[in-house]
């Protein structure tokens, strides 16, 4: 049994041999750390045997912040030709907009100092063995330390399912609120109506977070928000999650009332905070509305995986019935019974990098 490491079962003696590759330095002295030129892919860990990654630990000398969305992490299954997981290395390890900050979850954490030591629970089981990678994508070297705590086994436990990660971005959205010629009227009625009436009935220009094909469970995401412009809405949520399973369609089985409610959160939300299963890292908004900048939400579903047989399709609404225009980008984490190549291809350096943090915008008292 490969299982969720916890309180509950550390102390049951199975079959394994612990196993760790790390960067320490093989002459015996403090250089522990791999310099990882420009344009430079790497190969961190490859392993031959059954097996399955229990933690990973890193921390990187990067010359500038934006090089958490400039490094690309992989890691790839059982001899697969393609990645299973194929993500910036900062949004992999739990917060995008290419910052670095305290947090933690019971998957994911960054640590002191300042969100440099990148920590990583999910279990990673394979059959015949694993490789990972990281690519450095800017144009300055970097410093690469890093430990790969891994169990070694005789043979593959039976029923396990293969780890996945999908990066995806959208900048911005298409809303359709800002294209509305009434959206610039400053009456009050039509204000409740644009607020109330306008209707999604098949979700079709969601936000996609995670769309694949399989069997397999999903076990969450973190979104990453930036509202860099003002709009009619006073924030970036009220959008419905709809998650489709198996090619259902609309209303799906998993249909939600609002982005704060899928993340577990109420009421136009002003506070971080962090629990094991969903929180919010980064908050940029002002005391009275997170209307401005960017904004940061997870939620896993550790002790509520959704499964699904031959495919999923993870969405949100931007804004009720999808009317705003805000920068979103997203990390899904889930499992499935094959490796399968990580969604679609990643998008040029340019296309990834976060943007600038914007004066903040005059708000009139009307808005």
């Amino acid at each position: 049994m490969i299982g969720w490491s916890s309180l509950s079962n550390v102390c049951f003696l199975r079959e394994y041999r612990s196993r760790r590759i790390s960067s320490f330095a093989k002459d015996g002295s403090n250089a522990d750390s791999w310099r990882i030129e420009p344009g430079q892919e790497v190969t961190l860990a490859e392993i031959s045997t059954p097996g399955c990654i229990k933690h990973i630990w890193m921390t990187c000398g990067f010359p500038k912040e934006d090089y958490t969305r400039r490094v690309v992490l992989r890691m790839y299954w059982d001899g697969a030709s393609f990645p299973s997981v194929e993500c910036p290395i900062g949004d992999f390890f739990g917060i995008g907009h290419g910052i670095r900050k305290n947090f933690w979850s019971l998957p994911l954490q960054m640590s002191p100092q300042d969100g440099k030591a990148f920590n990583c629970w999910w279990p990673m089981p394979f059959k015949r063995g694993a490789r990972i990678t990281v690519q450095n994508q800017g144009d300055e070297a970097y410093s690469q330390y890093f430990y790969i705590d891994y169990e070694e086994y005789d043979e593959a436990p039976a029923g396990f399912a293969y780890f996945h990660c999908q990066w995806r971005r959208e900048n911005p959205t298409s809303g359709w609120g800002e294209r509305d010629p009434r959206s610039a009227v400053r009456d009050e009625e039509w204000r409740k109506r644009f607020w109330l009436d306008a209707k999604n009935t098949t979700g079709d220009d969601n936000y996609v977070i995670l769309e694949t094909e399989g069997d397999g469970v999903y076990v969450g995401c973190h979104l990453d928000i930036d509202c860099y412009k003002p709009q009619m809405n006073k924030w970036y949520g009220e959008g419905d999650d709809m998650i489709f399973i198996d090619g259902e369609p609309w209303p799906p089985s998993l249909h939600g009332t609002g982005t704060e409610d899928y993340f577990n959160t109420a009421y136009c939300p002003k506070t971080e905070f962090c629990t094991p299963y969903h929180g919010i890292t980064l908050y940029s908004g002002t005391p009275d509305w997170p209307w401005k900048g960017k904004n940061s939400l997870y939620r896993y579903h550790i002790e509520d995986p959704i499964r699904f047989r031959k495919s999923i399709r993870v969405t949100i609404e931007h804004g009720h019935a999808n009317k705003l225009s805000n920068d979103y980008s997203s990390t899904a984490y889930y499992y499935l019974s094959e490796p399968a190549k990580a969604g679609p291809p990643l998008p040029p350096v340019a296309e990834r990098l976060p943007r600038p943090n914007e004066p903040q915008y005059e708000v009139k008292a009307d808005e």
